[in-house]
């Protein structure tokens, strides 16, 4: 049915059952399958369901309740399963399987009595229960009484009546209507059967009769004959064969089977909706969500990019502000500076220029001074570096000596331990000389001679160190007397003239700046540049960030 035209697909509901017939035809002529195997069959315009295989019942209730779906399935389906309704029940009734009825098995001769015998129904049985001398009578006629008893069977309720003839009991429970209930009273039966308690021994009343109870199934003779048991009988049930009860509870669960499939068919469909409708959702959901994460991950993206824009602009603008502030202050530093120098000018008058005339002669004169007293300096400093090498080199001296007095007094050490050992040797010898061996002999006036060579080396070796004691003692006293003169050198050349002085670090000296303002400019300007050359510098000094960087350049 895929490949029908659009006119096919648009179907209303008065040309279902005309619209069916084609369908219809196609699976009676075998174009479309449905058995599968011989009990698994298969709905042809299902194809994309989850459940594919069915059972003959299945699928014929599937097809009946799409088929009798509600108006907003489409009208096409409905068609295509009403044809497999129908080519279900006229072409493969044979193959459903028969209804199973649980029964109670019976032989022959006894299935037969029991379909052709009358029942009291709804299913009924009878206890005759006969009054005994000692026994309680309000007690037998207690209906809870019977009720608890007999639940073994499972009765619904129990009703007790007094036979006056028999003076005696009858209880009569009643079951449900179904095979439930059937079962439930051919048990009770049986059971007063196998004691020989039956409707045939209540009849004959032999022996010790008035000491049992008895029971049996009310049938057709107990419905029909006199008492106030037949009475209450055919007042609450009526007679009826097995057969039409048989016939009427298959009735009945055919038809709650229909109506059970019809509703498993349209919960199957409401099912596949819901679960089609399901499966949009999800597939939109995570659309949706993909959606969502990629959204996330590019406004993250974005906010990140933003903030760093947003910091590099920021700290660019502080660079900014902060070279613009520096600029501001030197701009507010040289207008005051300006500003002083305007002052300084007004102020400036023909007498302060002589002034400035005569102190210009001095200094001039003190700078000649000045340059004669650096000359002196450099040939005492000159005087100063020969006595510092001198002293230097004398020390030199002196460490030698005293490495070499060392070396000696080691040496010293090492010849009179050998000394001593060439002593332990001899006496050694000595004892040992009685063996009259020529070869000890030769070994101890060999041992002599070396001996004799240690003790002359020592001698000389404590003349050397004599001597080298007495070198040290002169370089000593040569390195004391050097460095007398050099600290009497230096006191000399420390005095007021002199350029070696004691200086706190950080200050500025102001007189080098001074110099080069009045080579560089004239009159009052000199002094104007001199000002702002010392602020400027001095600022430079208190800042602790500032590094000095010193470059050397050759000629």
């Amino acid at each position: 049915m895929d490949n029908s035209s659009e006119s096919e697909s648009e179907v209303s509901e008065s040309e279902i059952a005309d619209y069916s017939e084609k369908p219809y035809k196609q699976l009676r002529d075998g174009e479309l399958k449905v058995k599968v195997k011989v009990d698994t069959f298969k709905c042809p315009f299902c194809s994309g369901k989850k459940k594919q295989h069915y059972k003959y019942k299945e699928l014929l209730a599937h097809a009946t309740g799409v088929a009798k779906g509600s108006a907003a399935r489409n009208c096409k389906q409905k068609a295509n399963h009403l044809a497999l309704s129908k080519y279900l029940k006229n072409e493969l009734a044979g193959d459903a399987e028969p209804p199973r009825l649980q029964l109670t098995v019976y032989s022959a001769n006894q299935s037969q009595a029991v379909v052709n015998d009358m029942y009291v129904w709804p299913w009924m049985g009878i206890v005759i229960s006969p009054l005994r001398g000692n026994d309680d009578k309000s007690l037998l006629l207690d209906s809870a009484y019977w009720l608890k008893k007999l639940a073994r069977f499972n009765p619904l309720e129990v009703k007790t009546i007094w036979v006056e003839e028999d003076s005696a009991v009858a209880v009569v429970p009643r079951f449900s209507g179904g095979m439930d209930g059937f079962t439930s009273v051919t048990e009770l039966e049986k059971e007063y059967e196998v004691k020989r308690c039956g409707k045939k021994d209540w009849s004959y009343k032999t022996g010790d009769w008035r000491f049992k109870t008895y029971g049996w199934c009310a049938r057709g003779d107990d419905y029909n004959c006199q008492g106030s048991i037949a009475e209450y009988l055919s007042t609450v049930g009526k007679l009826r064969s097995f057969s039409d009860i048989s016939k009427e509870e298959m009735q009945k669960s055919s038809i709650v089977v229909d109506d059970l499939a019809d509703k498993i068919a349209k919960k199957n469909e409401d099912y596949n909706q819901v679960q089609y409708k399901y499966n949009e959702q999800i597939i939109s959901l995570q659309r949706v969500l993909r959606q969502k994460e990629e959204l996330d991950q590019t406004y993250k993206e974005e906010t990140k990019r933003m903030q760093e824009i947003s910091q590099r602009n920021v700290y660019r603008i502080l660079q900014e502000k902060e070279m613009l502030s520096k600029k501001l202050e030197y701009r507010m530093k040289d207008l005051d500076a300006w500003s002083k120098e305007l002052d300084k000018k007004q102020a400036l008058t023909e007498l302060e220029r002589q002034k400035l005339e005569e102190e210009k002669k001095k200094n001039d004169a003190v700078n000649s001074s000045l340059q004669l007293a650096s000359l002196e300096q450099k040939r005492t400093d000159d005087r100063v570096l020969t006595l510092v090498e001198e002293h230097k080199r004398k020390k030199d001296e002196a460490l030698n000596k005293i490495r070499q007095l060392e070396e000696e007094l080691n040496n010293k050490q090492k010849l009179q331990m050998e000394i001593q050992e060439l002593k332990g040797k001899l006496k050694v010898m000595k004892h040992r000389e009685d063996e009259d061996d020529e070869d000890v002999k030769k070994k101890m006036k060999k041992m002599n001679e070396e001996l004799e060579e240690k003790c002359s080396e020592l001698q000389d070796l404590e003349d050397t160190n004599s001597a080298l004691m007495i070198k040290e003692r002169e370089s000593n006293d040569e390195i004391q007397e050097a460095r007398q003169e050099l600290i009497g050198g230096l006191s000399g050349l420390l005095s007021d003239r002199t350029n070696i002085r004691i200086k706190r670090l950080g200050e500025l000296d102001e007189k080098p700046f001074l110099k080069a303002c009045k080579k560089r400019f004239k009159g009052e300007e000199a002094e104007v540049q001199y000002a702002i050359l010392c602020s400027k510098w001095q600022e430079t000094l208190k800042d602790s960030g500032w590094m000095v960087s010193i470059q050397t350049r050759g000629d």
